[in-house]
């Protein structure tokens, strides 16, 4: 995939939709010295290629009971496309799942997982994440607690 082309004015416009929850197309061009029209045609066009994928809410995951979070590294039984890709599909339609990784290296996947509690880890881990088919392991780290946790992208 060919990366887009950025100028100074499109990378500072990225930076501030990151890092400013709700700013709009006349705040960025206040902040940035453009107009409120050439700012909204920017942005729409970083859209269209792509580069903006979606501006989602951020929620404290702990303020809406979600207390514990857990990295869960799964190990197949065995690397054919089939279980990959039945895993991958799997793991998807699962809510407490926020994000999975394919990995290199001695296990197959990363998932970050959230729960309200260990026990409801633990229901999660029992009931869902240990009966599907082809895991030979699970390793699971708690997260004690967040030291940086950030989805701005050094741009």
């Amino acid at each position: 995939m060919q990366p887009v082309h950025l100028d100074a004015i499109d990378r500072k416009i990225l930076e501030l939709l990151q890092k400013t929850a709700g700013i709009n197309a006349s705040g960025i061009g206040d902040k940035i010295g453009l107009s409120q029209s050439a700012c909204w045609r920017r942005i729409q066009r970083l859209r269209d290629e792509g580069v903006i994928k979606e501006q989602p809410v951020k929620l404290d995951r702990e303020k809406v009971g979600l207390n514990t979070m857990v990295f869960a590294h799964v190990k197949l039984t065995s690397h054919g496309r089939g279980n990959l890709a039945a895993f991958s599909t799997a793991v998807s339609q699962y809510p407490e799942v926020l994000d999975c990784y394919v990995l290199l290296g001695n296990v197959d996947f990363l998932l970050r997982i959230v729960t309200e509690d260990i026990k409801a880890y633990e229901r999660f881990f029992f009931e869902k994440l240990s009966q599907l088919p082809g895991i030979q392991e699970v390793n699971s780290s708690i997260v004690l607690s967040d030291i940086k946790h950030t989805t701005v992208l050094p741009i």
